[in-house]
Parts: structure tokens; C-alpha cells; sequence
């Protein structure tokens, strides 16, 4: 089991302001799994990676794919409150799911 957040890289985010999104996409998707998904990758010591794409379109196919193959997802669209206008896709959030099946959703994307 693990967890993969890819992010927006055409928005070019602070750091800060990445690692806020990448908790927000993080948490709503380990929201959004089963429990017995979520228990089991609590076990296994909650594995995630970061990757990247170059923009929401990528992150929309991504999260269609994800949705059609039965992984959790979680969209995160910012609120707008500080360095981008509200509404703006920062990243998705897949998992916690087996790791083989999300290395055919992820797998070839770049680690950040």
C-alpha cells in the first residue's frame, strides 16, 4: 500500500505553498479510501511519493484514470487566499491503494 500526490508543476509554487497542497491532497484522499485501505496502510508505516505533471490537464486525465480503476482520489483546489486565485488545481491526491496499482496509474511520472 501507498500514497502518491502528484502536483501541478506549471504553477511553479513556493515551497511552502506546495507542501501545504500536497498535505491537503495527502489527507482528503486518505479520507476518501476504505477503511480497510486506510488501516492497512497506516500499518505498513503510510508510504507516499510526490511526483509531477506539467498541468491540470494532466491532473484531471490522472484523476479519471484513478476514478475508473477504483483508486481513491482527492482533487485539491486552492482556496484562493494568498498566491493563487481560488479554484486553481494544485494537486491530486491517489491512495492509499496497492502499490502495483498505482505504479500503472504513476509510475512513469518524476519524482518532485
Amino acid at each position: 500500500m501507498k500514497q502518491v500526490i502528484v502536483a501541478n508543476q506549471a504553477l511553479n509554487l513556493p515551497r511552502g505553498k506546495l507542501a501545504a497542497q500536497v498535505a491537503h491532497a495527502a489527507i482528503g484522499a486518505f479520507l476518501a479510501a476504505h477503511a480497510d485501505a486506510q488501516a492497512a496502510w497506516l500499518r505498513v508505516g503510510m508510504p507516499k511519493i510526490v511526483v509531477g505533471v506539467a498541468g491540470e490537464t494532466d491532473l484531471l486525465s490522472l484523476r479519471e484514470a484513478a476514478v475508473r480503476v477504483g483508486v481513491p482520489s482527492f482533487l485539491v483546489q486552492d482556496a484562493g487566499r494568498t498566491v493563487l486565485l481560488p479554484g486553481t488545481i494544485t494537486c491530486l491526491g491517489l491512495g492509499p491503494a496497492p502499490v502495483e496499482l498505482l505504479d500503472t496509474l504513476t509510475g512513469e511520472l518524476k519524482l518532485l
